[in-house]
């Protein structure tokens, strides 16, 4: 069943609030540390496979802009889905953009991490 109700960022598990606030800041280091060893991170449609991919996708992601993140949202889709809103403001074309982090969690770690537009 799948339950969407809007959560207050301390109610998600604590790898997905350890790895959101690392990579908010662009501290690939610790973000990385929260994915499991064959993870995967999709961004806007491209794919990222395994550690040095997707550790090289945290530390250049956005790295050319400067902007804010602002979680507008979270819900629980199951016991290892999980999705957070947020909305990003600054030099980026458009200059504002809503996303979904969509998390997979596996044995406490992140197994997938799909990144795309909030929809409308």
């Amino acid at each position: 069943m799948t339950q969407h109700t809007d959560l207050p960022s301390d109610l998600l598990p604590t790898t997905v609030r350890k790895f959101f606030a690392a990579h908010i800041v662009r501290d690939a280091d610790t973000a990385s540390s929260f994915l499991a060893e064959d993870a995967v991170i999709v961004d806007q449609d491209e794919t990222f496979h395994g550690r040095e991919e997707t550790y090289a996708f945290l530390r250049n992601a956005g790295s050319e802009f400067e902007y804010t993140t602002e979680q507008i949202g979270a819900h629980r889709v199951d016991d290892a889905h999980w999705v957070v809103t947020v909305r990003l403001e600054g030099t980026f074309p458009g200059g504002v953009a809503e996303l979904d982090y969509r998390f997979a969690l596996r044995d406490s770690l992140v197994a997938e991490l799909v990144i795309a537009n909030h929809p409308a």
